[in-house]
């Protein structure tokens, strides 16, 4: 297995951070090609989750003794590196969440009940997952909204015209993915950002797929929200965070009333307090936003550039080697795509796959990966996902391909 790739990085190295990696699974050594749905963590993380409840496991923020106080400042710490990570104008501009789907829930119960009214119209894309559909669905039949879709082309790209038609002076926000979890497809979120201020409208970016591969620039996207999951991009489950502009924040209404959210609470009402403590009710999940700061260093410290040129030299090569395997059919080939290789084999349901390439050690995902609606464009049920990170390697990819060539010769005989 090589070590060193083109981008520099010392693979070798990098898998010796990731201990779940040194394992067998069915006899078989694992590589895990599941990426897309969570990253493996870096021992520096798991070493931040034992840290804190080994050595100062402690409510945040209304303490005074000294482990509060060490607890609230790395907490607060993770918030100056999330705003350094995503280059916000200020810490306070970031809010932690339990991941993208709370945080995009947030959005649409604060912003969307005080600024979607009826008739209002809300823009996604084809390619959404069902977090940045259904939150929408509940709020439209709610306020008599209208929920409009843009369409998508073969590949898998959106039809930038199309969307163009759709924004009119009555659409108060566009909600698009940045780059979609099942085909990879990375939107042209700074085009349809621009275009979507020329009518007025704020923009939502899910970037729940993004942050592990590509630099995000709030302030240069110009987006009115991010959210993002830690548990994608090499950190921690249950957290993750919601940008959103000051001014936007500073308009709308708590997500949640308790502890935290609150200056002064009487019988008579509640003064609110400042964001982002007023988005932040009761106790947060304190050891896992601390850690997720140890994933934002990691991933740094490599750098995205030398990650993304990684991650696409393994796309390009697991690409040319599925095209290999007999009644193969890959599902988004759109131009510009992070790391994720979905396919279908002819006479061979996608959960068969899986299970024997699991039987293999090799672990991809199957199903429709919460885009449905996408799989009713392609008109098919669903599909088998590859999806790489930094730790992956070529080699690890000729494993899958030989696997999925032994399937369908078991099969078509």
């Amino acid at each position: 297995m090589s070590t060193i790739v083109s981008s520099g990085l010392d693979i070798q190295k990098i898998r010796d951070m990731f201990p779940v990696l040194h394992q067998e699974v069915n006899g078989k050594p694992l590589i895990y090609f599941d990426n897309a749905a969570t990253s493996q963590k870096p021992k520096s993380v798991i070493d931040a989750l034992t840290g804190y409840y080994e050595g100062y496991n402690s409510n945040i923020h209304r303490g005074i003794h000294t482990l509060a106080e060490k607890a609230t400042t790395a907490f607060e710490e993770t918030r100056k590196r999330a705003q350094q990570f995503i280059n916000s104008r200020e810490a306070e501009e970031i809010i932690f969440t339990k991941g993208t789907t709370d945080s995009i829930n947030l959005v649409a119960s604060t912003f969307g009940r005080k600024f979607i009214n009826e008739g209002d119209e809300i823009i996604i894309t084809t390619m959404e997952h069902h977090s940045n559909i259904v939150p929408w669905q509940l709020l439209c039949e709610e306020k008599g909204a209208i929920l409009k879709v843009i369409p998508i082309n073969e590949a898998g790209e959106i039809i930038f015209e199309e969307y163009e038609k759709l924004l009119s002076e009555k659409t108060k926000l566009v909600s698009v993915v940045y780059a979609s979890n099942s085909l990879g497809t990375v939107n042209p979120v700074e085009k349809i950002i621009a275009k979507a201020h020329e009518v007025g409208a704020k923009v939502l970016l899910d970037g729940a797929q993004a942050a592990a591969h590509i630099v995000l620039d709030v302030q240069k996207l110009n987006c009115d929200f991010l959210a993002l999951s830690a548990h994608k991009a090499y950190g921690p489950t249950g957290t993750g965070i919601l940008y959103g502009k000051r001014e936007i924040l500073e308009k709308i209404p708590p997500y949640q009333g308790g502890g935290e959210m609150i200056k002064d609470v009487s019988f008579n009402g509640t003064t609110y307090n400042d964001i982002p403590y007023k988005f932040e009710a009761g106790t947060p999940n304190i050891a896992d936003v601390i850690a997720f700061k140890y994933a934002m260093d990691f991933i740094d410290e490599l750098g995205k550039t030398n990650i993304a040129q990684h991650e696409n030299d393994l796309l390009a090569y697991s690409t040319s080697q599925l095209q290999t395997v007999d009644g193969l059919k890959l599902v988004g080939t759109a131009q510009d795509k992070v790391s994720v290789s979905s396919f279908i084999v002819d006479g061979i349901h996608h959960f068969d796959l899986g299970m024997l390439l699991d039987a293999k050690g090799v672990a991809v995902r199957t199903g429709h990966h919460c885009t449905q609606p996408l799989m009713d464009n392609f008109c098919i049920e669903g599909t088998a996902r590859a999806s790489f990170a930094v730790y992956n390697t070529k080699a690890e990819i000729d494993v899958m391909v030989e696997g999925l060539h032994d399937i369908v010769k078991k099969y078509r005989k």
